[in-house]
């Protein structure tokens, strides 16, 4: 019995498939924001953004790199007493505490003890008016790293972005695209909100405290007042008119011109 014969050739085997490549997440996300955890231990959240030079957000933007608000929030993160607020919370609040004992040791005692002769102020009160000069240094310090961080913050998590090209006669609007708006709101969030939140708590603890130094400042001297203690240079008997009394030496002592004759304890 003879065997069917097939002329077709046999089909050579399939090549072998290349290995697959492992899986990363640079090859699943090729632009990542990495994150950069601060030296301090405290909430604020530092980040950078690594981008290729070819796909930079600002590419096409018109607007001068001192203007832009990513280069104005490095600028003012980085400069003092900015970058204040936004390090480390002990650090912040010994510096507050640093500026504010230097203004009242060497501004506010000087001036309260030197240029309160003749007011008939105690040490007491010279060490709280000292006090409150320099709480009031600390306060006008803090007001002024506010406004600076409002600024930049309201530049950020805005949609839009005022510019000048040359002066202030040339006054642009450059409107954000959607990656450099990501980018700035995400900034403005999580890194500028949380400075200004400590900067409101801090303004608030210094209302307090100025107010309380000078409720005692008032009640120091209202309570010398009470105890009759006289003002230095001056005399417990006589010498000095009395307020709603009528006296003939004070008169005579304070114009002499005016009584010419004898007085009237003479008669």
């Amino acid at each position: 019995m003879a065997l069917p014969l097939s002329l077709k050739p046999p089909s050579p085997p399939p090549p072998p498939s290349p290995p697959l490549s492992p899986i990363t997440t640079t090859s699943l996300f090729p632009h990542t924001i990495n994150f950069k955890p601060s030296k301090s231990h405290h909430h604020l959240t530092r980040f950078s953004l690594s981008y290729s030079n070819r796909n930079s957000p600002e590419t096409d933007c018109p607007v001068p790199p001192e203007q832009q608000p990513i280069n104005e929030y490095q600028s003012l993160s980085t400069s003092s007493p900015f970058s204040w607020a936004s390090g480390d919370f002990v650090e912040y609040c010994s510096r507050l505490v640093a500026t504010g004992v230097g203004f009242a040791l060497f501004v506010g005692l000087p001036v309260s003890w030197y240029g309160s002769v003749g007011v008939g102020w105690d040490p007491i009160q010279r060490i709280l008016g000292a006090l409150c000069s320099g709480i009031l240094a600390v306060t006008l310090a803090v007001v002024r790293m506010y406004l600076g961080w409002a600024y930049v913050g309201n530049r950020l998590l805005s949609a839009t972005v005022e510019y000048e090209e040359t002066g202030w006669y040339d006054g642009q609007i450059w409107v954000k695209t959607a990656e450099v708006l990501a980018r700035d709101r995400l900034l403005g969030s999580f890194t500028v909100k949380p400075v200004l939140n400590r900067l409101k708590n801090t303004l608030v603890t210094l209302a307090l405290s100025l107010f309380m130094s000078i409720v005692l400042l008032v009640n120091a001297e209202g309570s010398q007042k009470e105890a009759g203690i006289p003002a230095p240079g001056g005399s417990e008997t006589g010498g000095r008119a009395v307020s709603g009394v009528y006296n003939d030496e004070s008169a005579r002592s304070f114009e002499p011109e005016a009584f010419c004759g004898p007085s009237l304890a003479d008669d």
